[in-house]
């Protein structure tokens, strides 16, 4: 049976839930309600049907905490183009005017 243990941090079921309700992220909510669900009896494959998220990613939260604790199931983005940087690109300062090809080569002759 999977269990949560919770106990090696020095946590309990109520700190899971607590961050289960006020964490920042959708996520990381979702990784600690699992946990939560997990700690009050429930199993991966009943938390995967009420997600629809994989058991095996389910089993992973839980091994992810019992081996690393709560931060290594805080939601980090990775990859890809952060929002803010998205609206840096998307400004109009942030681009150069083309040059068309007969402009950049135009002999000064």
């Amino acid at each position: 049976m999977l269990a949560i243990n919770y106990e090696k941090w020095g946590q309990s079921p109520e700190f899971l839930r607590n961050l289960a309700l006020n964490s920042e992220h959708p996520r990381t909510r979702e990784r600690f309600l699992a946990l939560f669900e997990i700690s009050q009896g429930k199993n991966a494959t009943q938390i995967s049907r009420e997600t629809g998220r994989n058991h095996q990613t389910v089993m992973g939260w839980v091994h992810s905490y019992n081996e690393w604790g709560h931060e290594s199931l805080l939601y980090r983005h990775t990859g890809g183009i952060s929002p803010t940087s998205r609206k840096t690109a998307a400004s109009p300062s942030a681009h150069q005017p083309h040059q068309s090809y007969s402009e950049s080569h135009a002999s000064t002759a």
